[in-house]
């Protein structure tokens, strides 16, 4: 009986051994997979549409406060919108009556593409830098000029997307415009942008199909 109790103690202790270091091995693993690098990729990512920045980022106070979560590009009416990176499509279709494109890239940024007229991927699509993914709508409803809203975030933590921009791309593109009567107005998801005068830049890109 001693044993027994012995050989069982020692069975069940072993057994429990190798279930930690299965699940501690497992959990590494997934951290490995799952784990960003400890900052963006600055000055590597491509403009989504080429145009004059209407409106730059401005870092809302609080999660709920009003800010400009991203930057405002001119493009016209269904301009071709590219991938800024490589990246998995986390999220391509409606919300509140827009159309929207998220993709999540490997140095752990999710970049929004906001308020389109048509998207050419699907939800778990791999996509390649530069690659077409949609076409622009008009931008916040309230503004006059159409435009691309592009944001960029890690984790709830919103980023100005200019310092993930190509630096090379930036020369002759930021033109920001006058506020009109220096108000501002709030837009949907929390951004808030102000009336803008029409943009003038370099030529947008070509149209989808």
């Amino acid at each position: 009986m001693p044993n027994r109790r012995s050989g069982g103690m020692l069975l069940s202790v072993t057994f429990v051994s190798a279930t930690v270091l299965l699940s501690s091995s497992l959990a590494s693993a997934a951290g490995a997979f799952e784990g960003s690098p400890a900052a963006p990729y600055y000055d590597s990512y491509a403009w989504p549409v080429q145009g004059p920045v209407l409106r730059e980022f401005e870092e809302p106070p609080g999660p709920y406060a009003p800010g400009h979560r991203g930057i405002d590009v001119a493009a016209a009416l269904g301009t071709t919108i590219v991938a800024s990176n490589d990246g998995v499509v986390a999220f391509a279709g409606w919300v509140g009556g827009s159309l929207f494109i998220s993709i999540d890239h490997p140095d752990g940024v999710r970049t929004t593409y906001s308020w389109l007229s048509s998207v050419a991927v699907d939800e778990g699509d791999a996509v390649a830098k530069k690659q077409p993914i949609g076409a622009t709508g008009h931008g916040h409803a309230e503004l006059p000029s159409p435009h691309l809203h592009f944001g960029a975030r890690v984790g709830t933590t919103y980023l100005d997307p200019m310092l993930l921009l190509e630096p090379g791309s930036v020369v002759g593109l930021i033109h920001l415009a006058p506020l009109t009567q220096g108000s501002t107005h709030p837009g949907p998801l929390g951004c808030c942008a102000p009336a803008v005068a029409p943009a003038r830049g370099p030529p947008t890109m070509g149209r989808l199909g």
